[in-house]
C-alpha cells in the first residue's frame, strides 16, 4: 500500500497510543515570490504523550532535514509520506525541520502568481488530509490539539491564520507574524493565507460578544468585491446560529478569504474560511448565483459548530459535519436572509445531485464504511451532502423542531472540542424527542438507495421501501386559470403499497412540500396537465418538485427526452425562479447531448439554439433571465454553429439591449465560436490581451483547446496527461476544451490511450489531479466494451480508481440505455 494512504485501523491504533499536547508550526514564506524556489522551510514542534516506543508523523514534502526527539538529534527515517520517530517516553517533544513544496493543485500550500500585477498569493487547503503537505503532524481528525502558527513573509503582505496575530516583527523587508494559539482543532482545519490581499473590515455583536469580521480577496479583484452584501449574509447567519445553537461562536474572529485556483467551493477553517474566488463576480450575476453564494457562506458557518467544535472520529461519520452544514445552510438561507425560497433550489439542485449519486453502483450509506483516505476523498459526494441534508430535514419533522435543536445544543455542550460518532448524536436527539432513533438510523443512515414513489389505482407504490412522512398535493385551476393547491393529504408510508383515497385533481403531486427523500413519478393525467400548464403553477416549491420529477423520469428513460425538451422549450422562458431556470437550462442541454439518438440530437441542437437565441432577445433588458439565456445560448452554440455570425456581432458590441458583456460571458461566446471553427487564433489572442487576468488566461486556454482541429486536440491531450506544471484550473480548462463541441470524430482515437494511461496517472499524480483526469477524459463512447475490458483486467487497481471508473461506466451505460429508449 502507498504509505500516504492512511487506513482507519492504523490511525485508530495510533490515537489509542498517542495523545497530542500541542503544536508549534513555523513556516518561512519570505521567498514565496521567487518562482525558482519550489519549496519553503517548515518546522514543527509537537508535544505528545505515548504508550508506545515508536510511532510516525505524517509529512509529504521535498525533504526532511532533521528530527529531534526529546532534545536529541536522531536519524531521519522518512519514506516520502511517513516519518518514523522512536525512542519515545511517556511525554515527548519532537521537532521536525523540513522543506515543503508549493502546490499547483490546490492541495497543501498553493502558490499563485497574479498576471494582472505580478503579485504572489499563497493559501492552504487541507481537507481531508493535506496539512501534512505543509507541516509534520498526526494527520487524522480525532487527534485534536491547540496550534500556534508563526509565519515569516514579505513585508507589506497580509498574513492570516485561524487566530488573530499575537505579535509582529517587521524590518521593512520581511515580517515575522506569530498567532495566538488555537483552541483544540483537527489538523485538516488549520489554515494560513498570505499575500498582498485586499481587506475589508466589519464586526458582529450579540450581547457581550463582539466578533471581528474580515473579507479578503486579491488586490486586482478588489473593485468587484461586494463586501457589504457578504457582511450582511454573514451577520444574518451569525444571528441565526447564535439563536438556534445557544453556544457562543468560539473562534475569536471570522475572516473570509476568496482565493484563486481553489479546488473546492469553500472550506470551513475556523476563523479563516476560504472560498473560491468564483464567488467574486467579475460581471453581472443572476439571483441564483447570489443565492448560491449565500448558501455556501452559511454552510461553512454552520461548520464552526458541526465539524469544527465537534468533529467526527473518522471519515465514516463525515455526514456529522457535511449533512448538517448542507441542511443548516438551506434552513438559515430560507429563514434569515432574503433567499426565502432556498428550499426550492435545494429540492431541485442539491437533491438532484443526491439522486444521481444514490443510483450509482458505488452508492453507499450516509454513514459510510470508509477504510482509508482515498475512499474518504471520494466520499465528499451527493450522498454525504445532499442526501444527508434531506434526511435531516425529515428527522426534524420526525422528532420535532424544538426537540431537534434542544438535542443539538446538548450535543455541542457535551462534546465541545471533542470527537463523536453517530451514536453520540442519536443519544442527544433521542433524549428530548422520546423517540428511539435506532430504527430511523437503520432505515435512512445505514442503508443506500433511493425509493421511487408512484400513485397507482388508489395506492402509493414505492420501490426499495422505507418509512416516509410525506404529503400529496391536489392541485386544480382557479378562476384565473392558475394551478393552485386545493387539498393537502399528509400520511406515513412504510410498505411497498399504501392505500390512499385521493379525490380527482388536475395535478396530484407526491411529496408536496418536499418532506421526504424519494424520486416521485407523476401519473398520466398529471403529466398531461403539466405539459399544457406548467407555467400556471404558482407555488415555486411545487414547480421545483415538478421539474425534479420530470428530470428524474427523463434520466430513467420513463419520460421521453423530446417530451422533456418540449416542456423546457415551452416553459423555461416564463420561469422566474433563477435557481430553477438555471437547472432546467442545464438539464435540457445535457438531455440533447446524452439522451437523444443521432437524428433527433441533430435536430434538437438547432431547435434548442434557436429557442435560447429568441428568449435571449425577448427577455427584459438587464434581467437575470436575459443573462441566463445568454449563457445558455453560448452553451448551445458550442455544438451548433449556425448563429456564429450573430454571436460575432454581439462580441463586436452589438449585443441585445441591457446585456452586460462581462469578460466571463465574452469568453463563453468566444469558446462557442472556437468549438465550431468560427474563431481564429488571432481573435482569441486579442481577447486575451483585452482580459489578461487569471480568469482570462484560463478561459483562453479552454478556447484554444476547443478548436476542431486534429493537431489542437492532440496538443490538448498531451498537455492534460503529461504537463505536470498545469494548475488545477488550467487542467480543467484543457480538458473542457478538448471535449468542447462533442466532436467524437476528433477525439475517439484517444479512447484506448486513456485506458492504457489510467494506472500511471493514479500512481504518479496527486489524487485531486488524478481524479480530474480520470473523470474529465473518460470517453463518451458508443459501447461499454473498452471500459469493461479495463475493469476485467484491472481487478487489482486501487479501490478509489476503480470506483471512479465504475461510476463513469454507469453514467455511460445510462446514456446508452436512455438513448435506446428514445
Amino acid at each position: 500500500m502507498n504509505t500516504a494512504n492512511l487506513t482507519r485501523s492504523e490511525t485508530a491504533a495510533r490515537s489509542a497510543a498517542v495523545t497530542v499536547g500541542d503544536y508549534r508550526v513555523e513556516l518561512d514564506l519570505s521567498a514565496a515570490p521567487d518562482r525558482t524556489r519550489a519549496g519553503f522551510a517548515t518546522t514543527t514542534t509537537v508535544t505528545f504523550d505515548a504508550t508506545v516506543e515508536q510511532t510516525w508523523l505524517d509529512f509529504i514534502g521535498l525533504s526532511v532535514e532533521s528530527v529531534t526527539v526529546n532534545g536529541a538529534d536522531v536519524a531521519v527515517e522518512y519514506d516520502g509520506a511517513r516519518l518514523t520517530v522512536g525512542g519515545l517516553t511517556e511525554t515527548n517533544v519532537v521537532v521536525v525541520r523540513g522543506t515543503g513544496a508549493y502546490s499547483r493543485s490546490g492541495e497543501g500550500l498553493h502558490r499563485f502568481l497574479d498576471p494582472v500585477d505580478g503579485q504572489t498569493y499563497v493559501y492552504t487547503q487541507y481537507e481531508p488530509a493535506d496539512a501534512r503537505r505543509v507541516f509534520a503532524c498526526f494527520e487524522q481528525p480525532d487527534m485534536k490539539a491547540p496550534f500556534t502558527f508563526a509565519v515569516t513573509a514579505p513585508a507589506g503582505w497580509q498574513v492570516m491564520s485561524n487566530r488573530p496575530f499575537a505579535a509582529i516583527q517587521d524590518n521593512g523587508v520581511i515580517q515575522n507574524v506569530e498567532f495566538s494559539p488555537t483552541l483544540p482543532i483537527s489538523t485538516y482545519i488549520t489554515a494560513v493565507a498570505a499575500g498582498p490581499y485586499h481587506r475589508v473590515e466589519s464586526s458582529w455583536t450579540r450581547g457581550e460578544l463582539t466578533i471581528p469580521l474580515g473579507i479578503y480577496c486579491r488586490a486586482s479583484l478588489a473593485r468587484y468585491l461586494d463586501a457589504d452584501t457578504i457582511f450582511e449574509v454573514t451577520s444574518q447567519g451569525l444571528d441565526f446560529f447564535a439563536e438556534h445553537f445557544d453556544y457562543p461562536y468560539p473562534w475569536g474572529k471570522y475572516d473570509q478569504v476568496f482565493v484563486p485556483e481553489y479546488n473546492l467551493g469553500a472550506m470551513e477553517n475556523p476563523g479563516l474560511v476560504t472560498f473560491t474566488e468564483a464567488y467574486v463576480f467579475r460581471g453581472a450575476a443572476t439571483a441564483a448565483q447570489y443565492e448560491g453564494r449565500a448558501n455556501t457562506i452559511l454552510h461553512e458557518m454552520a461548520h464552526m459548530w458541526f465539524g469544527d467544535l465537534v468533529t467526527m472520529v473518522w471519515w465514516d461519520d463525515l455526514w456529522l459535519k457535511e449533512s448538517f452544514a448542507d441542511y443548516m445552510g438551506a434552513l438559515a438561507s430560507s429563514e434569515a436572509t432574503e433567499w426565502t425560497d432556498a428550499w426550492v433550489a435545494f429540492a431541485n439542485r442539491r437533491k438532484a445531485w443526491a439522486y444521481l449519486q444514490d443510483q450509482l453502483p458505488t452508492t453507499h450509506p450516509i454513514v459510510a464504511d470508509i477504510t482509508d483516505l482515498e475512499a474518504a476523498k471520494l466520499n465528499f459526494d451527493g450522498i454525504t451532502y445532499a442526501k444527508g441534508a434531506s434526511v435531516l430535514k425529515q428527522l426534524v419533522a420526525y422528532v420535532g423542531r424544538e426537540e431537534f435543536f434542544s438535542g443539538v445544543r446538548r450535543y455541542f455542550r457535551k462534546h465541545a472540542f471533542g470527537n463523536t460518532t453517530l451514536d453520540d448524536l442519536l443519544t442527544e436527539l433521542s433524549a428530548d424527542s422520546g423517540r428511539d432513533l435506532a430504527g430511523w438510523a437503520r432505515a435512512w443512515l445505514q442503508t443506500s438507495g433511493v425509493s421511487t414513489l408512484t400513485i397507482e389505482n388508489g395506492e402509493i407504490v414505492q420501490t426499495d421501501p422505507r418509512p416516509h412522512r410525506l404529503a400529496v398535493g391536489l392541485y386544480d385551476f382557479d378562476a384565473v386559470g392558475d394551478l393552485v393547491i386545493r387539498e393537502r393529504v399528509e400520511l406515513d408510508i412504510v410498505d411497498e403499497r399504501t392505500p390512499v383515497p385521493l379525490a380527482p385533481a388536475a395535478l396530484r403531486l407526491l411529496n408536496d412540500g418536499d418532506l421526504t427523500y424519494a424520486k416521485v413519478r407523476l401519473d398520466t393525467d398529471s403529466i398531461a396537465t403539466v405539459e399544457s400548464s406548467l407555467d400556471r403553477v404558482t407555488d415555486p416549491l411545487a414547480c421545483g418538485l415538478i421539474w425534479s420529477a420530470l428530470w428524474n423520469a427523463t434520466r430513467d428513460g420513463v419520460l421521453g427526452a423530446e417530451r422533456y425538451l418540449s416542456m423546457a422549450r415551452d416553459f423555461a422562458p416564463t420561469e422566474t425562479n433563477m435557481a430553477l431556470l438555471t437547472a432546467v437550462l442545464s438539464n435540457a442541454s445535457f438531455t440533447i447531448g446524452h439522451y437523444l439518438p443521432d437524428p433527433a440530437r441533430d435536430r434538437w441542437r438547432g431547435e434548442w439554439l434557436e429557442s435560447c437565441w429568441a428568449t435571449l432577445h425577448s427577455s427584459a433588458p438587464g434581467s437575470g433571465a436575459q443573462l441566463a439565456w445568454a449563457r445558455a445560448t453560448a452553451t448551445a452554440a458550442t455544438v451548433d454553429g449556425r448563429r456564429a455570425t450573430d454571436i460575432a456581432e454581439i462580441l463586436l458590441g452589438r449585443a441585445p439591449e441591457g446585456l452586460a458583456l462581462d469578460p466571463d460571458l465574452r469568453w463563453a461566446l468566444w469558446t462557442a465560436l472556437a468549438a465550431t471553427g468560427a474563431a481564429q487564433l488571432g481573435e482569441l489572442d486579442a481577447e486575451l490581451a483585452r482580459d489578461d487576468t487569471a480568469s482570462g488566461r484560463t478561459a483562453h486556454r479552454r478556447a484554444l483547446a476547443a478548436r476542431p482541429e486534429a493537431e489542437v486536440k492532440a496538443s490538448a491531450w498531451d498537455s492534460a496527461l503529461g504537463d505536470t506544471t498545469l494548475t488545477n484550473d488550467h487542467l480543467d480548462a484543457t480538458i473542457d476544451g478538448f471535449r468542447a463541441g462533442r466532436r467524437r470524430d476528433l477525439i475517439a482515437r484517444y479512447d484506448t490511450e486513456y485506458f492504457a494511461a489510467l494506472r500511471a496517472v493514479w500512481d504518479q499524480r496527486s489524487i485531486e489531479i488524478a481524479r480530474r483526469i480520470v473523470i474529465g477524459l473518460f470517453p463518451a463512447a458508443d459501447s461499454l466494451d473498452e471500459v469493461d475490458r479495463w475493469l476485467a483486467a484491472n481487478a487489482d487497481a486501487p479501490h478509489a480508481l476503480r470506483r471512479l471508473i465504475i461510476e463513469q461506466r454507469d453514467h455511460l451505460a445510462r446514456d446508452l440505455r436512455v438513448r435506446g429508449a428514445n
